[in-house]
């Protein structure tokens, strides 16, 4: 475990040993975010930039046409519901066309670059769509909700939140996590839908897997450390040395992922000249409660379920059926 204290933490959440995350999060999303992203090992990327994919995404279309294009059924076969409860994730082809993704795009980078300290290497930005509705048609696409509810195997499913995340030029690791450890619900019924706003190489740090939705189990009892580098780097040994299959390929334009907060999973550093923006989107069984005792490492999540307390059911205004 690290001895030095880390620089994003509060007094009240550096309290304790390394591992001690049963306290409340303190502080914004942002600083949320510069925290965690100082968690991972070998962070920077090595060697030099490369050039980006470059891509046409055709006509784009009006909002009407994006409208209808999301609430349109994808045709989800049982071969990737299975592969989605077998491994913890699975990587759909055309979810949206290339003009939906340039639109999601375009409008997105807007958000950020009036939002976000252009200087910050992993930007990040939620709840967009209770303002703007290119995002909205997005983050509530049936399309996506349906989904979502397939591969979980529930009846429906609510919006926990929706994040823009953007990885500029020459930004680094996404530690190993799973998203249960960070969830503040008693369910693992919840999925994020990770799309990808350009075709995404491997010089741009896709999304990457552990393959096996039992992965969590052994790597779960890995001691958390919450001020270094550590447990990031006991997890990418233990996958290592227990022969964990990492599936870390590359995204088409119009594939999106779906993985379980079960999936353990992470990112490579963008190593080349094209910011690596994606539209996330968590959503969860519905009837799901918050737990009893939310940690740290749920970091603000009243923002995303205002006015539900510990023990209640997670259902407020923020968090409709989708789909």
């Amino acid at each position: 475990m690290s001895e030095t204290v880390n620089p994003h933490l509060t007094a009240a959440t550096a309290t304790g040993d390394a591992d001690h995350v049963a306290v409340d999060w303190d502080a914004g999303n942002d600083q949320w975010w510069d925290w965690y992203m100082s968690l991972a090992d070998n962070p920077e990327a090595a060697g030099p930039l490369v050039a980006g994919p470059r891509w046409d995404p055709g006509p784009l279309p009006d909002h009407d046409a994006m409208v209808a294009e999301l609430a349109t059924p994808y045709a989800l076969s049982a071969e990737a519901v299975r592969s989605f409860a077998t491994e913890g994730f699975v990587k759909l082809p055309d979810v949206f066309s290339p003009g939906v993704i340039e639109v999601l795009r375009r409008r997105l980078r807007e958000l950020l670059d009036a939002a976000v300290d252009p200087a910050v290497g992993f930007q990040s930005l939620e709840m967009m769509w209770l303002t703007d509705p290119v995002v909205r048609a997005a983050v509530l696409s049936p399309r996506i909700g349906r989904i979502c509810a397939q591969l979980l195997q529930v009846d429906a499913v609510r919006l926990y939140h929706d994040n823009a995340l953007s990885k500029e030029s020459g930004a680094g690791r996404t530690p190993w996590h799973y998203d249960d450890h960070h969830f503040p619900l008693d369910t693992s019924d919840a999925v994020t839908a990770w799309a990808p706003l350009q075709p995404t190489p491997r010089e741009m740090g896709p999304l990457a897997f552990a393959r096996g939705m039992e992965v969590w189990r052994a790597a779960s009892e890995l001691s958390f450390d919450k001020h270094g580098t550590s447990y990031d780097r006991t997890v990418s040994e233990h996958f290592r040395d227990t022969g964990v299959e990492v599936e870390d390929g590359p995204y088409a334009l119009g594939e999106v992922s779906f993985h379980s907060a079960l999936a353990f999973h992470t990112a490579g550093p963008n190593r080349t000249d094209v910011a690596r923006m994606v539209l996330a989107n968590t959503y969860y069984a519905d009837g799901a409660r918050i737990v009893g005792n939310p940690t740290m490492i749920s970091g603000d999540w009243r923002k995303f379920l205002p006015g539900v307390g510990p023990g209640e059911l997670a259902v407020s205004e923020r968090n409709p059926l989708v789909g």
